[in-house]
This record gives structure tokens, sequence and C-alpha cells, in this order.
């Protein structure tokens, strides 16, 4: 992606980063050259932001030629609302109050933020957050601390306002964000960079930390450099060529929003927000499955004070819209049991899935990436329980055994089932559950984000699933 830094007097400006060219307004605005290009990243260092400026038309005509801009016009008109940044920074009402209580003694303090960075260490979590929330170049903001700290005020500021110290902190982080290159002694980086979602405090992550080790070195190998991340590097996305996210995923969440970012930003993703959204609602997924003949459970959509019409024998399962790992699945075995779930559950949803109880030893689980299976694994369910996790165990014993298979020992009904169920999703990563009863194969799910596990999904081909996992993302950023 091409980068361009807009800014008046382009001939003052010395950042000497590849790739990198700045101009000034006047310029993008009138030379075809620029009209013309595609896959153009604009940082917009403008004068003024104000309604229909010089920089206000060139966040706006960066999106019009389909140019990713920072800031975009809407973040711009989010300044003319001075509560919203407020009302933003309450829901890190903790983080502000450790980072400042440390950061100064006094009961008020400003400060400057580059990109998400500030020169001091002791500012660089709230700096990156605000980033975060407000994707602005430069950004002033002022805390004052009453009974606790509040935002008083954020505002953009621009390179007019700045002293020269000030400019030469900002060149110092323009620099960084635009070419990604953290220092690292010792270390060779590598042409393209891989960023990993995860979260430490994920009670069931998609990936141990062997397996996200694993992921590392075949990163390596196929030529990526390989930074973890967190929902706090936001910002940072700019960075990297491509995104591969290992948290636990939902549409209203930061994962979702991680996607849809690194998607608008052109890096490889996976999983792409098209398979969050599709996989992680089980009402969506049943129409879905129902309308393409499919064969599932039976299953039936059920809706809030409308679900006297359930047609199911007990026992069976009732399932939220967007549960995980086994969550938010509940089996009910008669009347009572029944209305005690639909009561729990329709506090947060209008919709949910009655579906048929199928009892099995195991279920299947198919990964596929890229319309190919690359593990069949067998799900044992729990020590005397009916699913693969017993939510309610203490014990170590909570989850089921499992045996992967070479994938061509598979039986084939079970790969074509999925690989079919699946292509109606798209071309993602992709865990499909399904159900074997009397030599049929009936899907139960399809997720997005699937376990890959060391010592478990990996057990056949160990490295080798790693690598062709690294290989496909490396394949969509030299497609890109």
């Amino acid at each position: 992606m091409r980068r361009l830094i807009v800014t008046e007097n382009p001939e003052k400006w010395t950042l000497e980063v590849e790739g990198v060219q700045v101009v000034s307004p006047s310029s993008y605005i009138n030379d075809e050259e620029y009209a013309k290009q595609k896959n153009v990243k604009v940082i917009n260092l403008c004068k003024s932001y104000q309604y229909q400026s010089e920089g206000y038309y060139i966040s706006l005509l960066a999106e019009a030629r389909g140019h990713k801009s920072l800031p975009v016009t809407s973040t711009l008109m989010d300044f003319k609302l001075p509560n919203l940044a407020r009302e933003d920074a309450q829901d890190f009402d903790k983080l502000i109050q450790d980072v400042l209580d440390v950061a100064t003694k006094d009961d008020k303090i400003e400060f400057n933020i580059y990109l998400g960075t500030n020169s001091n260490q002791a500012l660089s979590r709230i700096s990156q957050l605000l980033f975060n929330l407000f994707q602005m170049p430069i950004l002033k903001a002022s805390f004052l601390k009453k009974e606790k700290w509040q935002l008083q005020s954020l505002k953009p500021l621009n390179p007019k306002d700045l002293s020269e110290a000030e400019k030469n902190e900002l060149i110092e982080s323009l620099k960084m964000f635009l070419s990604g290159k953290i220092v690292r002694k010792n270390y060779k980086r590598k042409k393209y960079d891989l960023a990993i979602l995860v979260n430490q405090d994920d009670p069931n992550p998609p990936s141990d930390s062997k397996a996200l080790q694993k992921f590392v070195k075949a990163a390596d190998k196929v030529g990526f450099s390989t930074e973890f991340i967190t929902k706090a590097d936001y910002g940072k996305l700019t960075q990297f060529d491509a995104l591969f996210i290992r948290e636990t995923t939902n549409v209203n969440h930061h994962t979702f929003r991680f996607a849809r970012r690194a998607e608008y930003e052109g890096l490889a993703v996976i999983d792409d927000s098209n398979s969050i959204l599709k996989c992680t609602n089980k009402v969506y997924l049943n129409e879905l499955l129902a309308a393409n003949n499919i064969p599932t459970p039976k299953s039936v959509i059920i809706q809030k004070n409308r679900y006297d019409n359930i047609n199911m024998e007990f026992p069976y399962v009732l399932k939220q819209p967007d549960g995980a790992f086994s969550k938010g699945v509940k089996k009910v075995k008669n009347k009572e049991e029944q209305e005690e779930v639909l009561k729990e559950f329709f506090q947060q949803t209008e919709l949910m899935i009655a579906q048929e109880f199928m009892p099995t030893s195991f279920d299947w689980r198919v990964g596929i990436l890229g319309g190919e299976v690359i593990y069949v694994c067998k799900y044992f369910m729990a020590k005397n329980h009916w699913q693969i996790i017993d939510w309610k165990s203490k014990n170590k014993d909570r989850l089921g055994d499992s045996e992967t298979i070479p994938v061509h020992m598979a039986p084939k009904n079970l790969i074509a089932i999925s690989l079919k169920a699946t292509k109606l999703i798209g071309n993602g990563l992709y865990g499909v559950d399904v159900k074997e009863v009397d030599g049929k194969y009936y899907i139960v799910e399809i997720n997005d984000n699937p376990s890959i596990e060391s010592g478990i999904e990996d057990d056949v081909d160990n490295m080798d699933l790693y690598e062709r996992i690294m290989s496909h993302m490396m394949k969509i950023v030299l497609s890109h």
C-alpha cells in the first residue's frame, strides 16, 4: 500500500521512510496522478480540519477515491460533540485511574498523543486507548482529578500547533507508525508483518500457548515477522500486513471491529468479518443450512413470547444465538426446565434455537481452510455429561477426550457434507461440528475461529498444520 502524508510545506518534512511521500493539499486535490491511484493510505496533517477547509476536503476526497484516510471525515465530525469523548472514556475508567495515579502527583495533567504514542511511557496505555477511540494523528488530552480522574477535553491538533520539540516527537511517531518496524536486538525482520490477536484472560482461548508458539515458528518459516497484540492495540493495525484472530470472536465485540478495520486497511484477515457475522449466530446458521438442504438435527427458531408451538420431544436442546464453546446451550428435560431456560435466555435475545437432542459418544470436528480439509477430530463427551465440556464440573476431566485421525481416513460423506456447508459461509478457517447417527451425518454448527491446540488438532500433522495455515495467510497477502 502506498502511503501519502498530505500537509502544507512538504519540502520541510524529512521522514526518510521507504514508500512514503509527502505532498501538499493542492497536489493531492488537483494532480490526476493521485486521483487515479489505488491502494493508498493518506495521513492528513493539514493545518485545519474545520468543516469545508482544505484538511476537511483531503479526508473527504480520499474516501471518495477509495483511499484509506486518517482521519476519516466521520471522526472529524465526532469532535463537534464534546461529550462523546468523555462518555467513551468512562468505559475505561479503571485503566485511567490506575495510570494517572502513577503518572502524576498533581490534580491536572495535559499531554499530546502522536498516532497513539507519548514519549512518557507511563502515559502510553492511555495514549493508545484514546487513539483507538478517536483515530486522529495528533490529539491533546486534558484530565482533571476531583474525587477521581475525569477526561475534561480531547481535541485534535495540527502540526502548526506544535513546538519544534513536539514536531520532532511527531516525526518519530510517524516513522514508527508508517514503517511498523519495532526495534528488536539480534532479530532480522521479515518483509511482511503478522499480528496475532490474543486475550490472556480468555478462559477458553482457541489456541493454547504451545500452539501459539508453533504459529509463530510457522509464520517465520513462510516469511512473516509476528507480534502478539491485544484489544488495546487497535490503533496499531495499520502497521501490519495480516491479522490472525486467536481469541473467541463475536459480533458485538472488539474481535469483529478488529476484523472490519483490518479489512478496511487492506490486511489479510483470519477470521474475516463475514465469517464472524455468520458463524457466531446460530439463528442465521439454522436458516442457511435449512435453505440449502444440509442435514441438521431437527431445529426450529423460537420467538420471545411466542414459543407455545415448540414441537420437540423432551429432552431437547435450547441454544442462545451467539453462545460459544458449548456455553449458552442447555438441555431441557421437562416443561419446568424449559420455562426456566427460556426465561433466562430471552433476557438477552428475541430469537433462539430449539434443537433435537441427538445423544452420541462423540462429535466429529472437521477443520477446513480455503475450501480444503486440514484436520479431522473426534471430540468425546465429558465424563458423565452430554457435552464435550462440562461447565459445571470443577475437576480436570471437565473436558472429554479427543482423537485426531488422518484426513484420508475420515469417512467420505463426513468430508463432503462439511465442505458443502462451509462453502455457504466463505473461504476462511472453519471448524464444522457433525453428529453421526446410524451412518448418517448431521451438521450441528459451523464455527469460525476453531480450536487449534497443541496435542489435539495437530496430533497427526503437527507443524505441517500450522505451516499450512500460515502459508494460506501469506497467499492472501500476496494476492492483495
